[in-house]
């Protein structure tokens, strides 16, 4: 039995796992302006325009005011656009391995669309989405992200030094942007 246990722990190890780690690595974070073109009309929810309104497209640069610069000297953080513990909920893909960078994806775009429902390149197919949409196939099928409170909580915690109190059924009207039924 323990014999039996270590084959298929090895053959988990050897095989399994690695590729679990390449197909998840295959997707690539492309930049919100590369989710534009379909996303701005209201037949697709205007979904760009309603980030682009939002304080989540500003949150790279909003780390650039005089406000963030002093929360982030009094926390000993010489440039908070540079520092891993303000980048982590300010930007898309921060930390994320270069390999999973796309040419179109270019940092300080702020909290993206990639933050909330994972890498772009899942999605660029208009068969993808039209199928997505017409319940065909799950997002979990393609490694596509459907948020929920635990992606935001990363984020709005008490760990950030402007913590407020997070509500996620309130915020999440604040951003929705649901696809319109023909």
């Amino acid at each position: 039995m323990k014999f039996r246990l270590s084959l298929i722990l090895l053959w988990a190890l050897a095989f399994v796992i690695p590729n679990l780690v390449l197909a998840q690595s295959k997707a690539k974070y492309v930049g919100a302006k590369t989710c534009m073109p379909c996303h701005m009309t209201p037949k697709s929810g205007a979904a760009y325009k309603i980030w682009q309104g939002n304080a989540h497209s500003k949150a790279f640069a909003t780390l650039a005011t005089p406000a963030a610069k002093e929360i982030a000297q009094k926390k000993g953080i010489a440039d908070p656009q540079k520092d891993e513990k303000c980048m982590k909920c300010h930007d898309t893909a921060f930390g994320v391995a270069a390999a999973q960078l796309a040419p179109s994806f270019k940092p300080g775009e702020g909290v993206g669309c990639e933050v909330c429902h994972g890498p772009g390149s899942e999605y660029k197919a208009m068969q993808v989405m039209k199928d997505i949409d017409a319940g065909k196939i799950k997002g979990e099928t393609l490694g596509l992200v459907k948020p929920d409170e635990k992606a935001c909580v990363k984020c709005h915690n008490a760990e950030s030094p402007t913590y407020k109190a997070f509500n996620f059924a309130e915020a999440s009207k604040k951003i929705a942007h649901p696809t319109p039924k023909p």
